[in-house]
């Protein structure tokens, strides 16, 4: 096989592992600084074929995407086979399209009687960088935004190790830290490529580019570091007691298990109890049947409640006139009525099927895991505690991934994030470090701690820098067991909106309309001009 033709498909294949690889199990984040690298090089300095190049272009994205996302999402294994690979094929066609921008728009253009190579001029490599790094932002942005979205797993992502590195999210929110990667990917390749340059023509030239890139790392670190090491506003202590209760989708399901799951739940509470916690939760849809229609599921909640002396919240679907939900109550003292947050993003192929009736492939595709849908719930519901006097933002399931949602509640008043979600979907996979790992940025992002009690999977305390504070694991780091955590979570006294709360992804739009910009500009340069007419 001729080199020349195959390295740049090696190239591809390359960095989608690469980027498979950032994300759990595997866990190896740093790779992401440099794991485009690749295919960057295989679309700026690969001899391209004569024809079909903007093919060419559009499969060197989807090999790369094909990596990527089907080597980072194998855990729908457990769920789905079919799921897995149409979602995989359909994500990668964003790498697929922002490869065609990096070598169509973003390639910088040789001036005319220009003695030095292209690669040569710091500015133009800025130029590169900028336009690069804003297009895969703002593909990210659509990714997460387009057909009910799927976010999951953005390069920024990767870094959630690296506190220093992610601090600045209060500001750019998580695009900011994957438009800092890209940079330096694309940086690292076109430094390389200019020092072997200068080595040849025994030359060298001042490289701004990569200066000014090493600068805007170090800045980011030290934003970072000067964040952790800032004392913490005033705060006040709330205490929780999160249940786990291992329950497998199997048994969730099965009528037999109806008693045993309620009591489960209530044996594990009784343990919690010792420690008197402000807060009691339980996890998503933790109650067999809906809560305010089955007598029995009520009363074994009521017991619960009355038993406990704080606020209690708990999981469960909902049905009314207005339609069927996925919702979290919240059980307090002070009120006789139980506060409700209707679920509000669903996941699609997960709590509705989209298209069901018009198009029945996805409803077959799907088979019994979801025999009905789900509705919207209609806004996010802040809920008041009684036991401490803080307002908690209640998230369901993988809303926490979801930044602009987040926001929403913070906006409201919530001072704390309390998640409640059920990861048994997924057995014993890397999906639930994945989606703690994907929920670690909201409270960087709003500067208000996280509590997630799940089903299974992990059940942990996040502070307000992100870090993790308490986690339900054994000896071994298994969190797929059954048992209670109990722990505390600081929550400031007086609000501090960020820069991101106040404003949202305003940097992820300006990513966009830059990308936007510039691919209306290359299209308008390389239309055919009508030939001037002659007098």
């Amino acid at each position: 096989m001729n080199f020349q033709k195959a390295w740049p498909w090696g190239a591809s294949v390359l960095s989608g592992v690469l980027l498979a690889l950032c994300f759990a199990p595997f866990g190896f984040g740093s790779l992401v600084w440099v794991a485009v690298t690749p295919l960057i090089a295989a679309v700026w300095f690969s001899e391209p074929p004569s024809h079909h190049q903007k093919l060419r272009l559009f499969f060197l994205g989807y090999v790369c995407g094909l990596g990527y996302f089907i080597g980072s999402l194998h855990w729908l294994l457990t769920v789905t086979v079919p799921g897995w690979l149409l979602l995989g094929a359909f994500l990668a066609i964003y790498p697929a399209i922002w490869t065609l921008f990096l070598g169509l728009v973003a390639k910088p253009k040789p001036r005319k009687n220009d003695e030095l190579p292209v690669w040569f001029r710091s500015r133009s490599n800025l130029l590169a960088a900028a336009l690069a790094s804003s297009a895969w932002v703002a593909l990210e942005w659509v990714r997460g935004t387009l057909f009910s979205g799927f976010g999951w797993n953005g390069l920024g992502v990767a870094l959630v190790d690296n506190l220093p590195m992610i601090q600045f999210v209060d500001i750019t929110g998580v695009g900011g830290v994957s438009f800092l990667v890209m940079m330096v990917n694309v940086v690292a390749v076109l430094t390389v490529v200019r020092l072997r340059m200068e080595i040849l023509r025994k030359k060298m030239r001042a490289h701004y580019d990569f200066s000014l890139t090493v600068v805007l790392v170090a800045a980011a670190f030290s934003y970072g570091a000067r964040a952790l090491l800032t004392p913490p506003p005033e705060s006040k202590e709330l205490t929780f007691g999160a249940i786990q209760a291992n329950v497998p989708i199997t048994e969730k399901r099965d009528p037999a298990q109806e008693d045993e799951i309620l009591a489960l739940h209530a044996r594990l509470s009784e343990f919690a109890f010792v420690q008197k916690p402000d807060l009691l939760i339980w996890p998503e849809a933790a109650t067999p049947h809906p809560l305010f229609l089955n007598q029995k599921t009520w009363e074994a909640v009521s017991a619960v409640a009355e038993r406990h002396d704080g606020d209690f919240l708990l999981g469960s679907v909902h049905y009314e006139e207005r339609g069927d939900f996925n919702s979290a109550v919240l059980f307090t003292k002070s009120d006789r009525d139980p506060q409700i947050y209707h679920k509000m993003h669903l996941v699609p192929f997960g709590e509705y099927v989209p298209l069901r009736k018009s198009f029945p492939l996805f409803a077959w595709i799907v088979g019994d895991i979801v025999p009905e849908d789900f509705d919207f719930g209609p806004t996010a519901s802040v809920l008041e505690l009684s036991s401490k006097p803080f307002k908690i933002g209640p998230l369901i399931c993988f809303e926490d991934t979801l930044a602009y949602l987040a926001r929403q509640f913070v906006q409201g008043g919530a001072q704390v994030f309390v998640v409640v979600t059920n990861n048994a979907w997924f057995l014993r996979s890397a999906g639930s470090e994945q989606h703690r790992a994907n929920a670690v940025f909201r409270t960087i992002e709003n500067r208000i701690p996280m509590i997630r009690a799940a089903n299974t999977g992990v059940t942990c305390a996040i502070d307000r820098y992100g870090r993790e504070t308490h986690r339900l694991q054994e000896a071994d780091g298994n969190t797929f067991f059954e048992g209670f955590l109990v722990g505390s979570v600081q929550i400031a006294t007086t609000a501090h909106p960020t820069f991101y709360t106040r404003n949202g992804d305003i940097f992820t739009y300006l990513c966009f309309l830059i990308a936007v910009l510039a691919t209306l500009t290359t299209l308008a340069k390389n239309m055919p001009r009508k030939p001037a007419l002659s007098p």
